[in-house]
């Protein structure tokens, strides 16, 4: 029995990973169909559009798979194989988190190596969203055990507790304005620069 605990563990792990990655992905998706240039029940169509979309291929797959109940066996078994990679575990990052008790919640990465992080996610943008920052750090296997079950709320307060500040209307590509990080946020200011190199002669 004790042989089948760890992999029984593992499935279980990377099931709960997954669901939480599906719902997370699928309300991100219906919360961007939400137009900014209108206000009222209007701006939200487009999230009710999405919506139905959402419960329209649910309900399709439910469809096909009553028609063709050996298909279950080739979801399953789909399931089965990403479940088990979403769970593998992480040698020295899952245990970090145990070392300072269940209460220090999602840990962020320092700053250097985030700011670092944003900018290469930037490219050659002046911004980048949040959703897409989170999506790279939980599909990175030295992040994912730490970010699979963090949401946007998580990852903003992780950014703005290491100084970085996050903009409720960010654009970056094609997608609409969402919360991000923008580029100039993340390099220090000139005229702050100078002032600090001059602040020693000046208490002399």
């Amino acid at each position: 029995m004790s042989r089948l605990a760890h992999p029984a563990g593992r499935l279980a792990i990377g099931s709960s990973v997954l669901l939480r990655r599906i719902g997370t992905r699928t309300a991100a998706w219906v919360a961007r169909g939400r137009r900014q240039d209108l206000t009222g029940w209007r701006a939200a169509l487009g999230c009710w559009a999405r919506l139905l979309l959402v419960a329209f291929g649910g309900l399709l797959l439910w469809r096909i798979v009553r028609a063709l109940p050996n298909l279950m066996w080739l979801l399953t078994g789909a399931w089965t194989i990403a479940a088990w990679r979403a769970g593998k575990p992480t040698s020295t990052a899952a245990e970090e988190p145990d070392e300072e008790g269940p209460e220090a919640g999602p840990k962020a990465a320092p700053g250097e190596a985030m700011r670092t992080l944003l900018v290469d996610l930037m490219g050659t943008g002046a911004a980048v969203h949040l959703s897409t920052v989170l999506d790279h750090l939980q599909q990175q296997p030295d992040t994912a055990a730490l970010t699979a079950s963090w949401e946007i709320a998580d990852l903003r307060s992780q950014l703005e507790t290491l100084g970085i500040p996050v903009h409720p209307k960010v654009k970056a590509g094609r997608r609409g304005p969402t919360r991000g990080v923008r580029r100039e946020d993340l390099t220090p200011s000139p005229t702050v620069g100078l002032e600090a190199s001059r602040a020693p002669s000046t208490a002399a």
